[in-house]
């Protein structure tokens, strides 16, 4: 090895890692802000233009892009006419290339940024070398990362080379490397011109980190972060305590923190299963724990709960008594911290930033089917009660309306077919996941049986036929909120009024699968 190319963006580690090369006799050739860092600490470097006989232009967008560095990063050692070619001409072989690039994540992710300075940041000349000599990893070494440093240093040191297994490995970290780099740039701007279904559909993700299995511990699984994170998301968590998270917990929470985000006053949803087991709103968050508590205190054991304050003393009091998987909550005291960890080393305590809420409703969705892929928006409609329709000739009493209003947001998380028994401040009994709403609705009103009087019920979608209404009705339940859209609409209206109740249609279905 005689020759490295060194042009970076991250200069962590790399004059230290020049030293080094410089003491096993590789000449450098260096560019820009690389070449003044490597100057000034005193390491001998060549300049790009001194190798090329061309300068650099157009304000450093062009220095790389020359035959001399691509021929010498391209040239095959084992063919006779590259290396006759390579001659005529005047190129060297390019044995080692050290390169990051242009920030442009970081670029975009700054506040208020122009979309001239993101077009600035996106770089050219670094993924061209990048790949070159990643394709021509047979004979080059091609370092991106700088957590690669040791391992290529160790090799030459030992070896005078690197390994061909490296070089590939490498290879194919480079390829990565450049295929998200380029995603993040289509992405950017797709967003720009307002493309809404692309031809392409480009993505990247960076591993979060590996988990011990999936769904089932004979299933391999890792949890990967959007490129672009997300403040509100299960990603972007900061744990507190307890063991690391599995890949059932995170799909857990991630629906905990989605239903959540429709309540503002103190809310505290308990989740178990992809699905909500009891929801509270109060004054208080101590109180709304307690209403979230007594709504399914069966099925909290084991579960999931997420606040929407801070969890203080006396709820974490409340809280510690029972076994609970993971605690979400924007903060917790330092009672509350100690509390809930006395004793519970594996209780997890996720601190969870709450103020970037409606930026976490722009996502999309991304659910993977064999072969392919959808794509949809979240279900984040806005709710207008001013809008619904009373179809029955009782309206709804003001505290009936309230419990409704609770009730129509409480259930749009709760797994299809959904039915949801609540008052106006607690869920009562939710019947999910049936393959007939009638069964949907004999488990919710078996749930919440001793717990009826005043009670209301939501459907997350239309009763195909009114002997949903006549098992309500015989529950004694006086109030339904769901979207309508039957054929049969005006049967379930007849049962309606049939038993003096009062319905309101949405207008809005919220299936979720």
């Amino acid at each position: 090895m005689k020759k490295a190319l060194i042009s970076v963006s991250d200069k962590t580690g790399i004059v230290e890692l020049a030293k080094e090369l410089t003491a096993l006799g590789i000449e450098i050739i260096s560019t820009g802000g690389t070449k003044k860092a490597l100057d000034d600490a005193g390491i001998a470097t060549i300049a790009i233009d001194e190798v090329t006989g061309f300068p650099e232009m157009l304000d450093g967008r062009v220095k790389t892009l020359h035959p001399i560095i691509h021929g010498g990063l391209l040239g095959r050692r084992d063919l006779e006419s590259h290396l006759t070619q390579m001659n005529t001409h005047n190129i060297q072989p390019i044995d080692l290339v050290i390169v990051n690039l242009y920030p442009f994540k970081e670029t975009i992710l700054k506040p208020n940024v122009t979309y001239a300075e993101a077009i600035e940041n996106i770089d050219i000349g670094g993924p061209s070398m990048l790949r070159s000599a990643a394709k021509n990893h047979a004979s080059v070494t091609v370092v991106v990362d700088p957590a690669d440093y040791e391992i290529v240093l160790s090799e030459l040191q030992s070896k005078n080379d690197t390994t061909l297994e490296t070089r590939k490995r490498l290879a194919a970290k480079v390829f990565r490397h450049t295929a998200s780099y380029d995603a993040l740039i289509a992405g950017f701007l797709t967003d720009q011109v307002g493309e809404e279904q692309p031809e392409k559909l480009t993505l990247t993700y960076d591993l979060k980190q590996g988990l011990r299995y999936g769904e089932n511990n004979h299933q391999e699984a890792s949890f990967y972060q959007s490129a672009l994170p997300t403040t509100y998301s299960i990603a972007a968590t900061k744990q507190l305590n307890g063991k690391e998270l599995s890949f059932n917990n995170i799909r857990d929470a991630d629906a905990a923190i989605r239903i959540i985000r429709d309540f503002t006053t103190p809310t505290v949803v308990a989740l178990k299963h992809m699905n909500p087991c009891g929801i509270g709103i109060a004054e208080t968050i101590e109180k709304a724990w307690d209403y979230a508590y007594e709504a399914d205190s069966v099925s909290i054991f084991g579960g999931i709960v997420v606040l929407n304050r801070e969890v203080d003393a006396k709820t974490a009091e409340k809280m510690h008594k029972i076994f609970l998987e993971i605690i979400i909550a924007p903060s917790f005291s330092k009672e509350a911290l100690e509390i809930l960890t006395t004793k519970k080393k594996n209780l997890r305590l996720l601190a969870l930033d709450f103020s970037q809420i409606k930026e976490s409703e722009k996502e999309a969705e991304y659910t993977g089917v064999v072969g392919g892929m959808l794509v949809q928006n979240q279900d984040v409609i806005e709710e207008k009660p001013q809008e619904w329709q009373v179809v029955t000739k009782r309206v709804p009493t003001e505290s009936e309306q309230k419990a409704l209003e609770f009730a129509w947001k409480s259930i749009k998380y709760v797994k299809s077919n959904a039915i949801l028994i609540a008052n106006d401040h607690q869920t009562l009994g939710i019947g999910a996941g049936q393959m007939n709403r009638v069964g949907s609705v004999k488990i919710a009103i078996e749930q919440a049986k001793d717990k009826l009087d005043g009670a209301v019920l939501a459907s997350d979608a239309f009763f195909p036929f009114a002997d949903n209404i006549e098992e309500i009705a015989k529950a004694g339940i006086q109030a339904i909120i769901q979207p309508g859209g039957s054929v049969r609409d005006e049967e379930s209206i007849e049962a309606a009024d049939k038993y003096g109740m009062t319905m309101i249609f949405t207008g809005v279905r919220h299936f979720r699968h």
